[in-house]
């Protein structure tokens, strides 16, 4: 490995945790505002309504979905849905993360009082014009997504780290 390789791998994965630490500042202030839409039918229904007010498409899977058929053919559909109308996707492993980092705020939520699980398989964040998220981290992950597309890269993937 030469010297470039190994510098560039390190801030790669500075700029990934960087951008992993964003979207879960986001999805929190999201979803302090009430901004956010859990569920792949769920979003697909307001994508359908108000697709200019959805700013973000999060796509989460971890290794044990990747073979569930029905759920990659929906997420196609969302990422042509959203390449279509220029709304930011993400991918993101790591499930068990992102349930915390959206529970975080309401322990009463949740797997633990005999609620039905929650689809976290489909997030969107929506930011309607009349009252807009003032979020830093949605312009980096906005800006992100945009570099990513510019390196034909439509659909970037992110891991979230257990802490």
């Amino acid at each position: 490995m030469t010297l470039e390789e190994v510098v560039g791998s390190n801030s790669t994965e500075k700029r990934m945790e960087t951008v992993s630490q964003a979207l879960e500042e986001l999805l929190v202030a999201a979803r302090q505002k009430d901004r956010l839409t859990l569920g792949v039918y769920e979003s697909a229904k307001l994508m359908n309504v108000d697709p200019d007010s959805v700013v973000l498409c999060v796509l989460a899977t971890d290794e044990e979905d990747e073979g569930d058929i029905a759920l990659q053919i929906h997420f196609t559909l969302l990422q042509a849905f959203c390449c279509e109308n220029d709304i930011n996707i993400l991918r993101v492993s790591g499930l068990r993360r992102l349930a915390r980092v959206l529970e975080q705020d309401t322990p009463e939520e949740g797997t633990g009082t005999g609620n039905e699980p929650r689809d976290l398989h489909c997030i969107l964040v929506t930011n309607p014009p009349v009252q807009p998220l003032q979020c830093p981290a949605l312009e980096n992950i906005g800006s992100f997504c945009e570099e990513s597309r510019c390196c034909n890269l439509w659909v970037p993937c992110l891991e979230l780290q257990d802490r």
